[in-house]
């Protein structure tokens, strides 16, 4: 009876969290020193900080995080506010891993908090900070008038947006240059010979389309080619939506000879579209799409291409919450990737 006791205390214990007690037993040291040396706390030795640490890791310590909330007010969170619905490829994964990527070595976790098309953008983003759930929040799918930016900004929440804003207010965030995007598509569509160009847009209302639309217009005025509109899908729309309005884009005699599509998902649809017209990409219509990741030309080869790291936008939007969180200043938190050019096929 004895014995059976005693092995079930033995499960117990070792089923328990461990602790800094746990930690100061193991290392014949005080509660406080162990604490402040998970800290990295100057005061505290190296080879002490060392010791700890390492202890730490092999027992697998964790701070308890509703005791370091208790203590510090902080919650080591940072939300990634996504519409799940809308994201779509290599987008999700990819920004996941570029944000984990950067807080793998501080105390900060990641969450993610979806919400759906029905639901209104704010939404999560009120419910993260009325709870105190996260200490700093990364949005997307960014408007110039954007409700959860300003919402943020009056609170004092650090966050960080992919895409810009144009209320005139500072805020950390990163974005893709869609207008240098669009323009450069243009230019190289317009240098194959062709002159009648169709877009197929990013969502209306979300800042990168004004970039994008705008980057197009002017473009098509440099080189004195003309647009074939086509604004009866954008990048939002199912792909069986933009396969049928493509080919009926196509079936038209004044279809496009070039097209330039936001999106990889799109751009699979668009193929299908102009193919399901009885048409041959690379002979009756050449088309320049953005990707996020080497996909496009293995499924034709005929493509031209425009590189954009979710990636890169994941872990520069990491840094910048982080960034204010640490106190630096907003306005020195942006950031802006630039198209590498336009590429072909390379084998």
């Amino acid at each position: 009876m004895d014995r059976r006791a005693k092995e079930k205390d033995d499960d117990t214990s070792a089923k328990e969290r461990p602790t800094l007690k746990t930690l100061a037993f193991m290392t014949g040291l005080g509660v406080t020193t162990v604490s402040r040396a998970l800290k990295d706390a100057p005061e505290i030795g190296a080879e002490t900080r060392r010791r700890v640490q390492l202890v730490a890791k092999q027992i697998g310590y964790r701070p308890n995080r509703a005791g370091v909330r208790l203590r510090t007010g902080k919650t080591n969170v940072i939300s990634l506010v996504l519409n799940t619905e809308h994201e779509l490829m290599s987008f999700v994964s990819d920004i996941i891993y570029g944000v984990t990527e950067v807080i793998a070595d501080t105390p900060y976790h990641l969450i993610v908090t979806p919400y759906s098309r029905s639901q209104d953008p704010l939404d999560p983003v009120r419910y993260l900070v009325e709870t105190g759930s996260a200490d700093g929040v990364i949005i997307s799918r960014t408007q110039p008038n954007d409700p959860r930016a300003r919402y943020m900004l009056e609170r004092g929440i650090p966050f960080a947006t992919h895409g810009r804003t144009d209320m005139g207010l500072v805020h950390p965030y990163h974005d893709f240059d869609n207008y240098a995007f669009a323009g450069e598509a243009v230019r190289h569509l317009a240098g194959m010979g062709r002159r009648r160009l169709a877009l197929v847009t990013p969502p209306v209302g979300l800042t990168y389309y004004d970039h994008t639309v705008n980057g197009f217009a002017d473009a098509l005025s440099e080189v004195g080619a003309s647009e074939v509109p086509f604004n009866t899908v954008s990048i939002d729309h199912t792909i069986e939506q933009i396969r049928m309005r493509t080919a009926q884009l196509m079936r038209r005699e004044d279809r496009p000879d070039g097209i330039v599509s936001s999106a990889a998902a799109a751009t699979l649809a668009v193929v299908a579209g102009i193919e399901d017209a009885g048409l041959k990409l690379g002979r009756d219509v050449d088309l320049v799409s953005k990707q996020s990741s080497e996909l496009l030309h293995l499924f034709r080869r005929e493509l031209f291409v425009v590189n954009e790291s979710f990636r890169l936008a994941g872990s520069e939007l990491a840094r910048a919450v982080l960034g204010w969180i640490g106190g630096m200043d907003p306005g020195s938190l942006q950031s802006l990737s630039t198209p590498g050019g336009v590429l072909p096929y390379r084998g």
